[in-house]
């Protein structure tokens, strides 16, 4: 377990390092300043940080709906692929609503497809993408399925099971119980 911790740790820090280089879209860059901002203020877990962003409340309504919060407000330390609320919108209308409502139990596997155990920063993950080589860094998740982080055009990309990608766009935001990296889609674990 311990070599899995490591390994996501370190597949996961890659990818952020990968996307810690400067963002030429402004809305990137003010977007990654907010959220440390809360993060520096609010230096709570994971859950609150993400409370503390109007950004997140999709996913904290997510969490909240799928019973997690308690867990990701644990002692981890926890590697969290965030979705914006703009990566839930791009979700087939009726898709957040349903699984909200009457699919949490799908819900909570696509949301603990986000999660890796251990606390793995942008420099760590990406210095993993190197090592791994043309094929990608595969990261093992909470939920027990395996995202590939690659870098692309000097962005970490993650690709789920179902071939989707979804983009780093702002990484290292700090919690008391692990680290946040913010993505633009919503993975999928199959």
């Amino acid at each position: 377990m311990k070599k899995l911790s490591l390994a996501l740790a370190s597949a996961a820090s890659l990818a952020l390092v990968a996307c810690a280089e400067p963002a030429e879209d402004t809305a990137t860059e003010d977007y990654a300043a907010d959220a440390t901002a809360v993060a520096d203020d609010a230096a709570g877990t994971i859950v609150e940080v993400a409370q503390g962003n109007e950004d997140f409340s999709t996913l904290v309504a997510a969490v909240t709906a799928a019973e997690l919060g308690e867990t990701l407000s644990g002692e981890g330390p926890f590697t969290v692929f965030a979705p914006t609320n703009d990566a839930f919108a791009k979700l087939p209308e009726g898709t957040v609503e349903t699984l909200t409502t009457t699919d949490t139990d799908t819900l909570g596997s696509i949301l603990t497809y986000h999660v890796v155990e251990g606390k793995v920063d942008a420099a760590t993950l990406t210095q993993a993408i190197t090592d791994a080589g043309d094929d990608g860094y595969e990261i093992e998740t909470v939920g027990g399925g395996t995202l590939t982080a690659t870098v692309v055009d000097g962005n970490v990309v993650l690709t789920d099971a179902a071939g989707g990608t979804s983009t780093v766009t702002a990484t290292d935001v700090e919690a008391s119980n692990g680290t946040i990296h913010v993505i633009d889609t919503v993975l999928m674990p199959a």
